[in-house]
């Protein structure tokens, strides 16, 4: 994925402000040991891009003064209330340098798991993405978790899901091993619900004597 960049020599907030009016959006490069780029973005192009869930996870072609850069989305600054990008920093790549971001997981195979097919389980997604390391030729778009053997009040973990070539998990705190999905009935159990229909239809009670 590529977007277009300027350069731009003015920094500060009044023009930064100046920018935003005139449908910019002031942004900087940084990395790949060379200087810190200030650099300004088209609004329109860049919010449409972000809205893309690839922008998020991709090596970004950035057109600049006629050259291209490997970059890598790593922070975006919104407006409190209102829908415009106030600021945005990306990283500088090498082929031969190890990266560092978060990839989305992408979840298949639910409806057809046992857990949501016969006990009619709800799946819920414990993660979204995963912090992994690789080198930027080895970056997938998206990770795949295949639900599709999971049983009711089943958990999956990390350590389920084969990871791409190349690619490691960089954990985050002490989870070494991350649940990614979870599947539990919702409003109690199966069980419960076959015992409250068994005692629906138990025996009547015994009449008491009448004393007479």
């Amino acid at each position: 994925m590529k977007f277009n960049a300027t350069a731009r020599s003015v920094q500060g907030s009044s023009a930064s402000r100046r920018l935003r009016r005139a449908g910019q959006v002031p942004a900087i490069v940084y990395g790949g040991n060379k200087p810190v780029a200030n650099i300004a973005l088209d609004h329109n192009e860049i919010y449409h891009s972000l809205r893309r869930d690839a922008f998020h996870a991709s090596i970004l072609d950035m057109q600049l003064e006629g050259k291209t850069e490997k970059v890598l989305l790593r922070a975006v600054q919104w407006h409190p209330y209102k829908p415009q990008v106030m600021h945005v920093d990306f990283q500088r790549v090498a082929a031969d340098q190890p990266i560092t971001t978060r990839v989305p997981l992408q979840f298949i195979n639910g409806d057809e798991s046992p857990a949501v097919r016969i006990s009619h389980a709800v799946i819920s997604h414990v993660l979204t993405e995963l912090e992994i390391s690789c080198l930027p030729g080895d970056l997938p778009s998206s990770i795949e978790v295949d639900l599709g053997e999971m049983e009711v009040g089943e958990s999956i973990h990390l350590d389920k899901v084969t990871l791409p070539k190349g690619v490691t998990y960089v954990p985050t705190g002490a989870e070494d091993n991350p649940v990614l999905a979870t599947a539990q009935l919702v409003g109690g159990s199966m069980a419960d619900d076959e015992d409250t229909a068994s005692g629906d239809e138990g025996e009547a009670p015994t009449e008491e004597p009448s004393g007479e």
